[in-house]
């Protein structure tokens, strides 16, 4: 088989020129989310669900969307981070950048601002600065690469500290065999590529993302004899202090279950504190664990879902 990125490229420039109906996301968008963009946009919508959705985007804030493709999701983001935020999308196909670059004017027009920009690049090597981005999305790309760690490694070095990504990607139930992996077709159907969904978690957390959450899971196609599901993935980037500190603080798991631990390997029994040092006092009282559990500070004050209660009592 040729080389995996240009065995994608080829792929993905085909697409482009002219619409390819099985590759187009199994799951619809919001009509409102969708309304500023181009019909032609639309109809090279090859994802596997609706990333930006998930993302909790929030107005002002800088996005970048790996593999952007005919630019549809960083559309979306452009309408949700509004005049003041920024969206970068980064695809290695010139066909889908000059695709994407071609509706830019019309879509700022229908939203009143251009806030859009599209750069060439790998997922390997992001052409963008260290914790420069607030929020990461992509829709049915890393399963196009070779090497997903090194893409999830540059995925948690550009984000700013507390900073998430959003994937949806394509992840197998069971070991993807050797003549599915051969198949360059199934290598753009986002088949060939595709890792079991464990194994991108357990990547994910190799290069220091916490927090993983699957937000949804579906069906999407079953291929000799193994299932291949769409999946949403969210992870959140935390730089610790270089050493634990320790002033008073309390956390107690709210429940339902009996006991939960952390990704750094710290137990919580429903209903008992712990005591916890800084970094995981801004971890608790941050997404996604905000809300899990009841903060006692050092001064005696109670947090709950993020918020102080001077009196010792629930204030959300």
């Amino acid at each position: 088989m040729k080389d995996v990125r240009e065995v994608v490229k080829e792929f993905y420039t085909d697409a482009a020129e002219a619409p390819k109906e099985a590759l187009c996301c199994p799951t619809a968008y919001a009509k409102e989310d969708i309304a500023h963009i181009p019909e032609e946009v639309l109809k090279r919508a090859y994802g596997c669900g609706s990333p930006v959705a998930s993302a909790s985007i929030k107005e002002g804030e800088v996005v970048l969307d790996l593999g952007s493709g005919s630019g549809i999701d960083c559309f979306i983001a452009a309408k949700k981070v509004g005049k003041s935020g920024r969206v970068i999308g980064v695809d290695m196909t010139d066909k889908m950048i000059e695709l994407a670059q071609g509706y830019l004017e019309k879509v700022a027009e229908n939203l009143g601002y251009r806030n859009v920009e599209f750069r060439k690049g790998f997922l390997e090597e992001i052409p963008l600065e260290d914790e420069s981005v607030d929020v990461v999305i992509s829709n049915c790309v890393i399963n196009l690469s070779s090497d997903k760690e090194r893409v999830l490694k540059e995925v948690y070095r550009v984000l700013k500290h507390r900073g998430r990504f959003c994937i949806a990607d394509i992840v197998s139930e069971k070991d993807v065999p050797q003549s599915v992996r051969d198949n360059p077709t199934l290598w753009g159907e986002c088949i060939g590529g595709a890792i079991k969904e464990e194994d991108f978690i357990d990547i994910a957390r190799r290069v220091g993302a916490y927090g993983l959450n699957i937000k949804s899971r579906l069906f999407y196609r079953e291929v000799e004899g193994v299932r291949f599901n769409s999946v949403v993935i969210t992870g959140y980037k935390f730089i610790k202090g270089k050493e634990c500190v320790y002033k008073g603080h309390y956390a107690i798991y709210n429940g339902p279950f009996r006991s939960v631990h952390d990704d750094d390997g710290h137990e919580y029994p429903a209903g008992v504190p712990v005591e916890i040092c800084t970094d995981t006092l801004e971890k608790l009282t941050s997404p996604p664990y905000e809300g899990l559990f009841t903060i006692i500070t050092a001064d005696g004050e109670t947090v709950v879902r993020g918020c102080v209660d001077e009196g010792g009592g629930s204030c959300c």
